[in-house]
């Protein structure tokens, strides 16, 4: 803090000034004799996270008040009006928090202050104003109790949320899973049966040798089937049951469809014809039909299988189980994760839209609160949505702007009126109805980019076009030790 040159203090001029304006002549002569009058030429006054030693009230001159936010300052406030005040103002809650100034400020010219030393200003506020000094305690405790109350209550509501969803998500593959090991059951059942007779059947050691070999190629041609459109897949199930019939397989209506869906054509059923003896070739074709559904079964249970190992790797991904809360991470990673988890909430009618730049580096960063972020942000974004017949576009876009890096997420919802955007990152503000939002999503997201990464959080909106866009540090300027949001107070200053 830059000291300032000392002047006579004037009871009669402080008395002038808004603040003091009620005091009696004993009180202004105390604020004189424990205070002082300074005068500070352009430059700094002090400095934001610099112990808050006085209570500044400007008589006359020019003030700017600024926030860092990441490695920048940013104005929130210039004024020449006589009688604003800034620097210890919460002095009278003593040793209850930090005593630390929340922001810097400085004068463009040269500028009077009356300086009250902030033990002096905590004493007069509990001499004089006992009862307004309690209220202000209250109300200051309150509302930070509140707010963290209310937001672990919505994380708790998110965490309800995004297990239900990953509840259902889990759910279809299970169960895919279930029926496709009872249908399998079956098959190998039938496999066995029709074994036996073959066994017992009139076929010689070299036409089963035959036999043995045609199912090993069609099991491999299983593992390369081509993807086939509805269209072709339907005239190629015709041309199967046609040759079937004319073959005198009985029921090839019903065979058909599991040959096509296992890559087998009319070329290759000739191949079979050709190598069985005739009167063996329904029996092969019925064998080979239990051992395409077997593989198809088994490539169900694998892909199911596979399916929810996907879902709990992208949950130990968005809850970033057994790994350290500040590390280097891919932020890619991250946001894969979290629309996973989503994919519940996020629904059909909204089409997600990936554009990320594979070429962006790791970022220093804490990932568990990324992804609080993120679930934030797209959260509102298909609320948004839905309030406009519950179809649209989520598009998820990441790129380098300088030494950060960008991750915008863009939504096709009708977009946020121009008189409430300012108000949309303080705590307790939402659109949202009654008992649908708590009014902290963005705040906290705010003080997770902001004061936890250093980084930036700002929005774009227009009607159909509204953009949130996170910035992050590539390099890690000064990571926070304490990776809890609520460590932060959303105080912006008086």
């Amino acid at each position: 803090m830059s000291g300032g040159r000392l002047m006579p203090c004037s009871p009669q001029e402080i008395s002038s000034l808004f603040l003091f304006e009620k005091l009696s002549p004993e009180q202004l002569g105390r604020l004189c004799a424990e205070g002082r009058v300074e005068r500070f030429d352009v430059g700094p006054v002090y400095t934001e996270g610099d112990p808050a030693t006085c209570f500044y009230v400007m008589v006359e001159g020019t003030v700017v008040l600024s926030r860092r936010v990441g490695g920048d300052d940013v104005e929130v406030s210039r004024t020449s009006q006589r009688g604003v005040y800034a620097g210890a103002m919460q002095a009278y809650l003593g040793d209850q928090v930090p005593q630390t100034y929340n922001n810097s400020m400085r004068v463009t010219e040269p500028t009077r202050f009356f300086v009250l030393p902030a033990e002096s200003f905590a004493a007069v506020m509990r001499d004089w104003f006992p009862m307004a000094a309690h209220l202000l305690e209250g109300l200051f405790f309150g509302s930070r109790n509140t707010q963290r109350a209310i937001g672990q209550r919505e994380r708790l509501l998110a965490l309800g949320s995004l297990s239900a969803g990953l509840t259902h998500e889990l759910n279809n593959p299970a169960a895919a899973a279930v029926r496709a090991t009872a249908t399998l059951r079956e098959r190998v059942g039938k496999m066995r049966h029709k074994l036996a007779v073959i066994a017992q059947g009139p076929y010689s050691r070299e036409a089963l040798a035959e036999l043995i070999e045609i199912q090993e190629r069609t099991a491999e041609r299983v593992a390369k089937a081509p993807v086939l459109s509805p269209m072709e897949a339907s005239d190629r199930e015709d041309e199967l049951a046609d040759w079937l019939d004319d073959h005198g397989i009985q029921e090839g209506w019903r065979i058909a469809p599991t040959f096509v869906q296992a890559g087998l054509d009319t070329d290759w059923l000739e191949q079979v014809a050709a190598t069985v003896a005739e009167d063996i070739l329904p029996g092969a074709i019925g064998w080979l039909n239990y051992t395409v559904e077997t593989e198809l079964l088994m490539d169900e249970i694998n892909d199911s299988a596979t399916r929810i190992s996907h879902l709990v790797d992208a949950a130990k991904q968005y809850s970033q189980l057994d790994r350290a809360p500040h590390r280097v991470v891919d932020v890619h990673e991250l946001l894969d994760s979290t629309l996973l988890m989503l994919s519940g909430k996020i629904g059909r009618g909204v089409r997600v839209v990936k554009d990320y730049d594979r070429s962006l580096p790791d970022v220093p960063a804490y990932p568990a609160e990324l992804n609080q972020v993120w679930t934030n942000i797209i959260d509102n974004a298909v609320f948004a949505i839905g309030s406009t017949g519950g179809e649209g576009t989520l598009t998820v876009r990441t790129a380098r702007e300088g030494d950060r890096l960008l991750v915008e997420f863009r939504d096709t919802g009708p977009g946020i009126p121009a008189d409430i955007r300012s108000r949309i990152f303080d705590p307790f503000f939402t659109t949202k109805p009654v008992g649908e939002g708590t009014g902290l999503g963005l705040d906290i997201s705010w003080r997770i980019v902001v004061n936890k990464h250093h980084g930036s959080l700002q929005v774009e909106s227009a009607p159909g076009d509204t953009r949130f866009q996170v910035l992050l540090p590539l390099t890690d300027p000064d990571p926070d030790p304490d990776p809890s949001p609520e460590s932060e107070t959303a105080e912006e200053p008086a």
